[in-house]
């Protein structure tokens, strides 16, 4: 890939389960890889904690950033900025600081480096060919469901996008039946308009897979 881009400077976002499975991005030619470390052994617990990645090839490590901003949205809709990347050893070196720890990372990466401990290569690519398996079965199961389907052809791990008759319809039940689904207006903002966005993985049980499809065909009268 590195090669037929040429010059261009390649930066892959990755969802780390996935490398169980999937070539590392170094492989073909990345030179900077980011993502997001919390399914690696931190619980969601309502949006955090989270525990971003940032890699790089060697020759780039100097040039990393001190400080990165992103750019969100407030609860009345205005554009806001807020600091996504800071390091404490920024304040003294500023630009040419590269370590990125404090309290609530150092704990989220230690948290991350006793899960990848403990699992090992092995228990990794155990992990990513369950998550895929389940969600490629769930997948299939709910697009033989009148009105369901999948809203890209393309492959996939274990997220994907469900085409569906009413959203806000099929959210109610899959509440009611205990699930947690993202809201239909938070999907359209990703131009998904008329889809549910659905994630399966490892922790997630027959029972659990069975409930999800029995509420949205009973959502579907």
């Amino acid at each position: 890939l590195k090669d037929r881009l040429g010059k261009a400077f390649l930066i892959v976002y990755v969802n780390p389960i996935a490398l169980g499975v999937l070539a590392p991005p170094g492989y073909f030619g990345a030179d900077v890889v980011v993502g997001e470390g919390q399914v690696l052994g931190s619980p969601p617990s309502y949006g955090g904690p989270l525990l971003g990645m940032f890699a790089a090839r060697a020759e780039h490590l100097r040039r990393m950033p001190g400080r990165i901003s992103g750019q969100t949205v407030d609860a009345e809709g205005r554009v806001g900025y807020v600091m996504a990347f800071q390091t404490r050893e920024q304040h003294i070196r500023r630009e040419r600081a590269t370590s990125n720890i404090c309290t609530n990372s150092a704990l989220c990466a230690l948290a991350a480096t006793v899960y990848l401990a403990a699992l090992g290569p092995w228990g990794l690519k155990q992990v990513a060919l369950l998550s895929m398996e389940r969600a490629h079965r769930l997948a299939q199961e709910v697009s033989s469901i009148p009105g369901y389907g999948l809203a890209f052809s393309g492959p996939f791990f274990n997220e994907f996008a469900l085409r569906c008759p009413d959203p806000k319809k099929a959210v109610k039940k899959l509440r009611e039946a205990g699930i947690a689904v993202l809201p239909p207006e938070e999907v359209g903002k990703a131009g998904l308009e008329g889809a549910l966005l659905v994630e399966d993985t490892e922790r997630r049980t027959e029972q659990e897979l069975a409930r999800f499809v029995s509420a949205l065909k009973g959502g579907t009268g």
